[in-house]
Formats: structure tokens, sequence, C-alpha cells
């Protein structure tokens, strides 16, 4: 088997490292803080300025960042001179801070088209306030397109921070539908990143790793938002999934969760964890998802999609599309629209009857 792991972003990360942000932009002369739009004009947003000394903020972001406000940001980036981007948020923020790094002015030509990403950024510090993107250290950016409908990820070199720094204390405040879905992505980063038909060792490890913090400590960290161990511990398997997946690439729940969330607006980790358990039954026959289940302690597939199902109702998570009350023309809408490139990841073939049967199954 021949792999190459690289992974180039300096991970800073424990309580109160939120203070590293003045050294890693103390040598830059214009930082722009990209946050969301929940802090702006809050403490944080007042504390980051002073810490890293700077006026220069840019909030305007959807919760599926649009390339529209990539421009925007990218726009403001080359008027103002910045030549760094402080990125702190969820992964909406720094999402939209790797593409708009580029200073592009429209990213939407590499969105969805294939072409390859031209080098040539400035450097982007990832700061994350939610466990779950793993953003702070991929080489992806999900986008929205909303005058087209299409939601997609854009992969690059380029897209990788300089830096992040995770600071489990800028979690605590994150309320329990939040802590949900960004933990159900988590879950999702690490079994779709061990059974993608990219994997590779030192992946498999930190999906493993990944995977069993979030059963352990997601049900605790939505009951008690303040529980420390439980924050620390999310944010250990959110950053540890993120470098466990970003090699081997997502599989079919993430192809499946795109339609999902830019058709229907379903939160992107909910989206994704919607299928989860679903196509863990489908890729049961997969030697490799046979071995993820017994290593994290189940005694067979069945048993480890029982156990998604059930923490997903634990922490309040959807399981079924019945409320949306979908025809079946929706539904093949559905079908369609799931066929993005990172359905090709999954071990098993998922074809159309295949999506059709798992819609069905969660409408009716």
């Amino acid at each position: 088997m021949d792999w190459i792991y690289t992974q180039p972003v300096r991970i800073f990360f424990g309580m109160g490292r939120i203070k590293e942000l003045a050294a890693l932009c103390g040598r830059y002369r214009r930082p722009l803080i990209v946050c969301d739009r929940f802090f702006a004009g809050s403490a944080l947003e007042s504390r980051l300025k002073k810490l890293i000394g700077t006026s220069l903020v840019f909030s305007d972001i959807s919760p599926n960042p649009d390339v529209a406000e990539v421009n925007k940001c990218a726009e403001l980036i080359r008027t103002s001179g910045a030549d760094i981007i402080a990125a702190v948020g969820g992964g909406s923020a720094i999402d939209l801070a790797k593409a708009a790094s580029l200073a592009m002015r429209d990213i939407s030509e590499y969105h969805g088209t294939g072409k390859p990403v031209p080098p040539g950024h400035i450097p982007v510090i990832a700061v994350p306030t939610t466990s779950g993107t793993g953003s702070e250290v991929t080489c992806v950016s999900v986008l929205t397109d909303r005058r087209t409908g299409k939601k997609c990820p854009i992969n690059s070199e380029s897209f990788y921070p300089e830096a992040a720094v995770i600071d489990p204390e800028l979690t605590i405040s994150v309320p329990p539908p939040v802590t949900a879905s960004t933990g159900i992505d988590v879950l999702c980063h690490a079994i779709e990143g061990y059974w993608s038909t990219g994997h590779q060792p030192i992946c498999d490890a930190l999906a493993l790793h990944a995977a069993e913090i979030v059963f352990r400590y997601l049900p605790t960290a939505y009951d008690k938002p303040d529980n420390i161990e439980a924050r620390e511990k999310l944010s250990e398997a959110s950053v540890i999934a993120g470098l466990g997946f970003t090699l081997p690439k997502t599989t079919a729940p993430h192809a499946c969760s795109f339609p999902l969330t830019s058709i229907y607006g379903i939160p992107h980790g909910e989206a994704c964890g919607l299928t989860l358990d679903l196509f863990t039954r489908i890729n049961a026959a997969d030697a490799r998802t046979q071995q993820l289940s017994r290593k994290l302690g189940f005694n067979d597939v069945s048993e480890l999609a029982d156990s998604i199902y059930e923490l997903k109702k634990r922490v309040g998570l959807r399981t079924d599309l019945k409320d949306l009350h979908l025809t079946k023309e929706r539904i093949t809408e559905l079908v369609t629209a799931s066929h993005h490139p990172n359905l090709d990841n999954n071990p098993v073939k998922v074809t159309d009857e295949i999506l059709h049967g798992l819609y069905n199954s969660i409408t009716q």
C-alpha cells in the first residue's frame, strides 16, 4: 500500500490558547478579523481587536457562506491591504476566510468547476469556536452559490491555514443544538475518513480516536454545556477528525448532505448525520466498515449503526425527513443532486436505486 501524509498546519491546543494570536499576527502590518455575525460587536470581537491590534473586521457571513460573501471579503482584503486573516468562528467563518484569502474577484470560477485554484494567498490563522468542522486543519472550503442552488467544496493546497488555535474555552457558550449538529459532523468525518476508498494508516488511527471521543462525550456536552472536560474532549475530537479526513476525503453522507442543506436548509452537521447510520448499513459488506465497528467496540456493523441512530435521538437531531412531506418528484430531485464526487469515495458503489431506497425509508 502506497500513501503520503501531509499536514502543514501548526496546531496550538489548550485552554486559554487564544492568546497565541498576538504573536502569530504580530509581525504583520494589517490583520483582518473574519468572524461569524454572532461575534460582531461582542466582547470577544473587542478582545480580538486589542489582542492583534486591528480595527478591520468582516462579519457578513451566512451559516452556509455564499460565493458572493467570499467575493465581498476578498474585495475588502484588496482595498484595505490586509496581509493576514484571523478567522474566528465555526466552519462558515473559517471556510469563507480560506477562500477569500486568495483575494480573487470571483471565487465562483473555481466553485464546483474542477478548475484548479492558482497558488498565492495571504495567511490565515484559524480559531474555531465550535467543535465540529475541522476546517482549521483542512485544505477544503465548502461554499454555496445561492444563485444556482449549488453547495460544494473547493479543495486547494492554498487553503491550509498557517496555524490553528484550538481553545476549548471558546466553545462553552455554544448552544446544545449547535453542539449536537457539529458533534455529529465530527463523527461523520471520522467514520467516513476511515471507510473512504482513499484511506491510509495515519488517518485511520486519527479517525478511530475521534470517533471514540464523540460517542463518549457528545451527550455530556449536550446536557451540560459548561462541562469543561466534555468541551475539551470534543475540541480534541474535532481537530483530530479534521486531520483524519482531509486526505481520504468524505463519502456518501457528505455527498447527500449538500442538497439537504442547500434545498431544505438542514444544518450541515445534522444533514451529514441524517444518513450516516443508513450508509453504515449499506456499507455492511465492506471489510473496513466491519473492521471499524469492531475497533470501536461494537459486535458488528448493525450495532454500530444502531448506536449512531440512538446518539442522534439522544442529542435531538432529526432521524428522518417525514415532516417535509416530500413528493416522488422531490425525492428524485434529491437522488440526482446527491451525485457529488464524494459519493465515489464510498466503499460500496452507491446507485440511484440505493439512493431512492434510502430517501424513501426516511420520508414515509
